[in-house]
């Protein structure tokens, strides 16, 4: 495919309303429409080269899915289709939402959840972050003391939602971008 996917994994509103940003953002002529990822197929999943991936975090550092009241299903469910898939010829970005107020020692737990097992079948994952400006107790998405990917608290920070998306899509979108043209050529 030769645009960018993105596809989210929510039952709720602001996780899909990040990815609508990201794709306004990012325009039609390079981003796919947002997709809840509940609603494709593995090899529809499979057929783009780069993707952006987001994450609400439930409860207590949990992703989305059947246990967590979701009755469609959403990452839970799909990742483990992604098992017996090399994912080297893939550059994905992810995002997470999360509460850093009241669920400071789990904070995006689920953007970590999300990570390891494209990690694991050897995708190339872009768009870490700073933890500088957040306020939490513990994360499993912090690897090396930056979040795997662009971390959202969009009830307490809200205002800072905008400005950290766009430094975060001005350093992974040429990096997407590229990565088509290489795979497409």
């Amino acid at each position: 495919m030769n645009k960018i996917g993105i596809f989210f994994g929510t039952d709720s509103g602001t996780t899909r309303l990040i990815a609508k940003k990201i794709a306004r953002k990012l325009g039609n002529e390079i981003a796919s429409k947002p997709l809840n990822i509940n609603r494709i197929a593995i090899d529809d999943f499979l057929n783009y080269h780069a993707m952006i991936l987001g994450t609400p975090t439930y409860g207590e550092g949990i992703l989305p899915g059947i246990s967590s009241g979701i009755e469609a299903g959403s990452w839970e469910e799909f990742l483990p289709q992604l098992a017996e898939h090399d994912l080297s010829t893939k550059t994905i970005a992810l995002y997470g939402l999360g509460d850093q107020e009241k669920y400071a020692p789990f904070f995006v737990d689920a953007l970590y959840e999300l990570y390891l097992p494209l990690k694991n079948c050897g995708a190339n994952i872009i768009g870490d972050w700073s933890i500088d400006g957040y306020d939490f107790e513990a994360s499993k998405a912090v690897l090396n003391d930056r979040f795997v990917g662009l971390a959202i608290d969009h009830h307490i920070q809200n205002t800072l939602t905008e400005p950290r998306l766009d430094a975060w899509l001005e350093v992974i979108s040429p990096k997407l971008q590229a990565h088509i043209e290489q795979q497409l050529n």
